[in-house]
């Protein structure tokens, strides 16, 4: 199961993350929250897009390393305008576009962001 570490400028921000990529992905919920003594995310579980996910706030802000797109988080949806709405918030406020929204020779539309908290999403439509 894939585990997400906010750490440095996103220490903090795990739950801000992890509420909006539930809401935005159907067959998503938060379905464990621990709570570190300063209200920050000590460990988290959530489905997003059917797949397990954990979210952690770092308590260690000297961590050296971030999120990159050598590992991405990768969501099959079932039509155009969800995968186009997912792309839109997740590259809003701050994300990267890694490849645009488009057909390519493996996918009839496909789109890799990177979001702005550093997590890199593959969306696929569905085949």
């Amino acid at each position: 199961m894939p585990s997400l570490l906010f750490v440095g400028a996103q220490a903090g921000r795990a739950e801000e993350a992890m509420n909006l990529y539930v809401a935005l992905f159907p067959d998503s919920e938060v379905t464990n929250v621990r709570r570190a003594p300063d209200d920050t995310i000590l460990h988290a579980h959530a489905r997003i897009a059917g797949r397990d996910v954990t979210f952690q706030d770092s308590a260690h802000p000297g961590h050296a390393f971030t999120f990159t797109p050598a590992i991405s988080l990768t969501v099959e949806l079932q039509d155009t305008n969800t995968l186009d709405a997912a792309f839109a918030q997740l590259l809003a406020d701050g994300g990267t576009t890694l490849m645009p929204l488009d057909a390519y020779d493996f996918a009839e539309r496909f789109g890799w962001v990177q979001d702005r908290f550093g997590v890199s999403w593959q969306l696929i439509l569905a085949p």
